[in-house]
């Protein structure tokens, strides 16, 4: 089997969380190290036992146990956002691998749950911890891992025409990072700022909604 038919077929059997829990930058890096550098089948938890299966299987070798280091396998959980204390810096927005979460700069954001893979990429980056995973109330199926595919790769594409900056886990995490608001150009001083004032606002509003405390 060719190398890029292989590759394919890896791909398919991953369930296109883009979590990056495996610790390749999405489900097709992890495939194309499974299929061309020895790869261990057992480091991607959402995929779970069943998961391990479809690759031994594939790549005709031995089922291992869930690699621990990678995380273990539970229940889908999705994101959901506490609109009262967000303060819409967009990390999250640009943390998503599937553009599952909707908003602009200064504004409340929401999850789309549909869209939702669990990855939970977006919780870290949340300076005011306004994001939880809750259990999801739907299972993650093959037809859920193909649209979340088609949605990952539509943003890939997009991403590629407007950064110039490598694709590698540890430079996109800090590239998600870096545009607060797109009309601050590269003015660092002006965003530390913004963002200093917004978590001085949020502060505020979480204090004023706490037990005990008056208007």
């Amino acid at each position: 089997m060719q190398a890029s038919s292989l590759i394919e077929r890896i791909d398919a059997a991953l369930p296109q969380t883009q979590c990056t829990k495996c610790g390749y930058d999405g489900c097709l890096p992890y495939a194309r190290a499974l299929a061309t550098e020895g790869e261990a089948i057992n480091r991607c938890p959402p995929g779970g036992p069943e998961g391990i299966r479809l690759l031994a299987e594939i790549l005709d070798t031995p089922e291992l146990p869930l690699d621990p280091e990678c995380g273990e396998h539970v229940p889908l959980c999705i994101a959901v956002i506490d609109e009262a204390h967000c303060i819409g810096c967009t990390l999250c927005i640009q943390a998503c691998p599937v553009d599952a979460i909707v908003g602009a700069n200064k504004l409340m954001h929401t999850v789309l749950a549909d869209r939702c893979t669990g990855c939970d990429l977006c919780v870290a980056p949340c300076p005011v911890d306004c994001i939880d995973m809750i259990p999801a109330t739907h299972e993650w199926t093959p037809d859920h891992a193909a649209r979340a595919r088609e949605r990952h790769q539509r943003r890939q594409q997009r991403l590629s025409g407007q950064h110039h900056e490598s694709s590698a886990l540890a430079a996109r995490t800090l590239a998600n990072k870096a545009p607060i608001a797109t009309g601050m150009g590269g003015d660092s001083a002006l965003k530390q700022k913004i963002i200093a004032d917004a978590l001085a606002k949020a502060r505020a509003r979480r204090r004023k909604n706490e037990p005990g405390q008056t208007n």
